[in-house]
């Protein structure tokens, strides 16, 4: 397969976008953006008054109210190498439209697209995407290694695994015509660390790779379980390589949201309870999603580590039933009551855990090549790791699980010797577990727009009192970006992902769905609300002297507040920023 340019040339008219392929004879593409036919040419006429600029790839065409924007990568940072491959994280991209003008437009579309250009730049702005131009980052080693020779001879779009690649909807324009196979790139989104490390003296490349799916991607309060195809929520893949002086190796493991139908959304309140959804088959949701699972990665070791009483009881209660009702040998069930067993801190009662799914660990083994292409060892199973948001909880679970696999990879290449762990080297210790920490960290912050909690005891192995209070910090953003801009962001993958396609005319000949149409009590209450307040503070500032009716003036007010407070919570929904892109209130909720 040959690889795809590296740097190219994009060329601006007023007519065209030529995109060039740098410091190679490679044929051009040529859009028209009057026509936005896409064509290649070997050597295109370029006027001498067209502007210019170096790009790193194209991420793909998408169709907003004033026509179709070019995306490409304007920059990038060098984020290491696999396989003598070099990795690259996106850091900024420009859209470019096809159009001149936005005359063709009422002003009210004009406003319109720019929300919806503003969307499309959330998801762009989100850390991080990752590219490569000859290795195929959507694939885990062994997937690679199954394959056949004329798969390796595809392009990297075209052979990709589609669940990892976050522009294949926007790339689809190209990758439907086979002649431009090499101008599509795909790109990942999660967390990609490289590192050149040594022990013993023996050095070797350290790689933690996260893929989060495309499939049911979304916000942590807004996409919670199961689609009707099986896909969960949150799912997000993790490979940990190594690579030493006579082998590469890699232990992959997954994650992914309560594989049963059900939902969460944002009320107002702090934790809203999680609900079963009602008229859905959850024994065929989950068989869809593990015949999925097990065709991709083998045996299944569900680690449950929700709450075995209060709100999350009931989720966890019927996943066991639809887990013993599915009876596939395949598919084994290990709840781990994480806040129950770790309560007052005692973090040591994860070896509890660590004990129970020793064995499985043992049984699944790790994917090991050797640089003379035999495979002496083969993972045959995965741990599929959850708790409610697949986030915190499953952080730690995941980072020791990693931990005792990398041990075990390292003493199979003869770097680490008998009797020796991760202990006897604390620098590198120290860099492993701050990687593991960065990688729910930054997992996090894609699903719920905060970093990860609980990473204090990844970083150091212990909890602490600084930890538990940046985790405190943390849940109170969670909050306010859950239930007030949290809307935006799901609209905006939506948009992005190609779950909804803007339709021509919007905003004129047909309705917008931007439009918001708000209910009175949604500036009746807060304004109230604010009103009751400063007569509450009045009560307290302006008298001289205070009087029993200077109190009960001010118990009423007080009186009032409440009362507010307690409607406003009452029809939490109202307040909430929910998507508009797609409706998924509770009384109209759709899959």
């Amino acid at each position: 397969m040959s690889a795809l340019p590296d740097e190219l040339l994009l060329y601006s008219t007023p007519d065209k976008y030529i995109i060039e392929p740098a410091n190679v004879s490679e044929k051009s593409l040529i859009i028209d953006r009057v026509s936005r036919e896409v064509t290649l040419s070997a050597k295109p006429d370029i006027p001498p008054q067209a502007v210019s600029k170096v790009i790193y790839g194209i991420v793909g065409v998408i169709n907003l109210l004033a026509g179709p924007y070019l995306i490409v990568i304007v920059d990038r940072r060098r984020v290491g190498e696999i396989n003598g491959q070099v990795i690259w994280r996106i850091k900024a991209t420009e859209a470019y439209s096809y159009t001149k003008t936005s005359l063709h437009l009422t002003e009210e579309q004009i406003q319109y697209n720019k929300q919806y250009t503003a969307m499309v730049q959330s998801v762009l702005s989100t850390p991080n995407f990752y590219y490569s131009t000859t290795y195929d980052l959507s694939h885990t080693l062994q997937r690679l290694y199954n394959t056949t020779p004329d798969f390796l001879q595809m392009g990297l779009m075209e052979r990709a695994d589609y669940r990892f690649v976050w522009n294949h909807y926007l790339m689809s324009e190209f990758s439907n015509q086979v002649e431009l196979q090499k101008f599509c790139l795909p790109i990942i989104h999660g967390f990609v660390y490289i590192k050149t490390c040594a022990i013993n003296g023996r050095g070797f490349t350290f790689a933690l790779i996260s893929r989060r799916s495309c499939y049911r991607a979304g916000t942590r309060m807004f996409m919670r379980g199961l689609d009707s195809e099986g896909h969960a929520a949150n799912f997000v893949e993790t490979e940990q390589i190594i690579e030493g002086d006579s082998a590469r190796s890699s232990f992959v493991q997954t994650r992914g949201s309560i594989p049963l139908f059900w939902s969460q959304l944002p009320d107002l309140r702090y934790k809203p309870p999680p609900t079963l959804s009602n008229g859905y088959d959850h024994l065929q949701g989950f068989q869809k999603h593990f015949d999925n699972q097990i065709f991709t990665y083998g045996k299944q070791v569900i680690i449950n580590l929700i709450d075995q009483k209060g709100p999350e009881k009931s989720l966890g209660k019927a996943l066991q039933d639809v887990s013993t009702i599915a009876n596939n040998s395949n598919i084994k069930y290990e709840p781990f009551d994480f806040h129950h067993e770790c309560r007052k801190m005692q973090w040591d009662r994860l070896s509890i855990l660590m004990d129970r799914i020793q064995h499985d660990q043992d049984s699944f083994g790790f994917f090991m090549m050797l640089y003379d292409g035999s495979v002496p060892l083969v993972q045959d199973g995965v741990f599929r790791t959850n708790c409610i948001d697949c986030l915190d909880r499953t952080n730690v679970v995941q980072s020791l699980l990693a931990r005792r696999s990398f041990e075990q990879q390292m003493l199979r290449t003869g770097i680490l010797q008998p009797g020796e762990t991760m202990k006897h080297h604390p620098t590198f210790e120290t860099l492993y577990k701050n990687v593991w920490a960065d990688n729910g960290d930054f997992c996090s912050i894609q699903y719920a727009g905060t970093g990860a909690l609980k990473t204090d005891y990844t970083r150091t192995g212990k909890r602490t009192v600084l930890g538990a209070m940046m985790d405190g910090y943390n849940s109170g953003v969670r909050y306010l970006k859950n239930n007030f801009y949290d809307g935006f962001r799901q609209d905006a993958i939506d948009l992005f992902l190609g779950n909804y396609r803007v339709q021509d005319g919007e905003g004129a000949s047909t309705p917008c769905p931007l439009t918001v149409r708000r209910d009175l009590k949604y500036l009746a209450l807060p304004s109230f609300l604010l009103l009751a307040i400063a007569c509450c503070f009045m009560c307290l500032l302006i008298p001289s002297v205070y009087s029993m009716e200077t109190f009960m003036y001010f118990l009423f007010w007080f009186m009032m507040i409440v009362l507010t407070l307690f409607a406003i919570v009452l029809n939490g929904t109202e307040f909430v920023d929910f998507p508009k892109l797609r409706d998924l209130r509770p009384r109209r909720r759709q899959d």
